[in-house]
C-alpha cells in the first residue's frame, strides 16, 4: 500500500514535532509537509496534494476556520481538526464540522499537548484510520 501523505498545519514548533513523531510511527503514513498557519498551508496545497490535513484552529495570519473555508474549494484531502479549543460540543468544534472538517479531536492538555498519544492516542489513530480507510492490524 502506498503511504498516505499528511500535512500538519500547526503554529507551535513543539506541537508540530509531537504530531510529526506520532505520524512517523505509522507505516501507512508519511509527513509530506508542515505549515505554521493556514495561509502557508493553502499556498502549499497544490504542490503537496495531501491525503490528510491535521489542522490547528488557533494560528496567526490565517486561523484554522478560515483555512477550512478556503481549503474545501481546493482539496479533497480529509481534514482532522486537532485543537485545544475544539472540545466536543463547543462552538469551535461545531463551526469546524460545518465548514467541512471530517473529524475534530481536542488536544488533551492545552495548545501544547506532549501527552497527545497517551491521552488521545486511541481516538487519534481510530479517527485517522477510519477516515482514510486504513485497516487496523
Amino acid at each position: 500500500m502506498e503511504k498516505k501523505k499528511v500535512m500538519i498545519v500547526e503554529d507551535s514548533n513543539v506541537m508540530r514535532l509531537v504530531i510529526r513523531n506520532l505520524i512517523n510511527t505509522n507505516p501507512n503514513l508519511i509527513v509530506a509537509k508542515t505549515a505554521s498557519n493556514g495561509k502557508e498551508a493553502l499556498d502549499l496545497l497544490p504542490s503537496v496534494q495531501p491525503d490528510l490535513i491535521l489542522l490547528d484552529l488557533e494560528m496567526p495570519e490565517m486561523d484554522g476556520l478560515e483555512f477550512l473555508r478556503a481549503a474545501r474549494l481546493k482539496t479533497r484531502a480529509k481534514i482532522v481538526v486537532l485543537s485545544s479549543i475544539a472540545i466536543a460540543g463547543s462552538t469551535a468544534a461545531t463551526q469546524a464540522r460545518n465548514l467541512g472538517a471530517d473529524a475534530v479531536i481536542s488536544k488533551p492538555s492545552g495548545s501544547v499537548s506532549y501527552d497527545l498519544e497517551e491521552k488521545r492516542g486511541a481516538e487519534f489513530w481510530g479517527t485517522i484510520h477510519k477516515i482514510l480507510g486504513i485497516e487496523i492490524d
